[in-house]
């Protein structure tokens, strides 16, 4: 490959990968086409970039990047996968696909999270965490759960004064007192 198509191919990983601070390296060598095609919808469905690279090539176009620890180690075939909401919710994704037997030969290699190296077993583990959404939902519970508890206190010490006043206004008998307030 001459030094102009590796330099062109180096400046488009670099666009393609402007912005991406999250990622995880894969290995999608054994998987038929077929499989490989399956693979690529399902990643698509979660809004997940897949892309084999080049070791070195993938390695002169994040240099000075969040994403350059990713490839430090990097042998043999490789794709980079980036995308969904957050690095969890990858995490999750990939790691469902790498145990589902259809896609057998798949597996993680590494990744990075927050410019770190994080390992395959690293990987599994941050796939366990909460996604950035559950960690919202988690948020505003707790958020809440002070104020709805102050509020049902609050109406609670008020129901049960209305309540106690409306058994005091019933006559003594109990039961209602005619309309027209004759004896019947």
């Amino acid at each position: 490959m001459s030094k102009y198509v590796k330099n062109l191919i180096t400046d488009h990983l670099r666009k393609q990968l402007a912005g991406v601070d999250d990622a995880l390296l894969v290995n999608v060598i054994g998987l038929t086409a077929n499989n490989s095609a399956r693979l690529r919808a399902e990643l698509r469905k979660k809004n997940i970039q897949l892309m084999v690279v080049k070791n070195s090539l993938a390695r002169r176009a994040v240099e000075g990047t969040r994403l350059a620890p990713l490839f430090d180690k990097a042998e043999g075939s490789s794709a980079i996968c980036w995308g969904a909401e957050d690095i969890v919710s990858l995490a999750k994704e990939i790691t469902r696909l790498v145990s589902d037997p259809t896609f057998a030969p798949f597996t993680a290699k590494a990744g990075v999270m927050d410019g770190q190296r994080i390992s395959d077993a690293e990987i599994a583990e941050v796939s366990k965490w909460p996604s950035r959404a559950e960690q919202l939902s988690m948020l505003v519970g707790q958020i809440l759960g002070p104020g709805s508890r102050l509020v049902s206190q609050l109406t609670a010490v008020g129901g049960a004064l209305a309540s106690q006043i409306e058994q005091k206004s019933k006559p003594a008998g109990g039961e209602d007192a005619p309309a027209d307030g004759a004896a019947a």
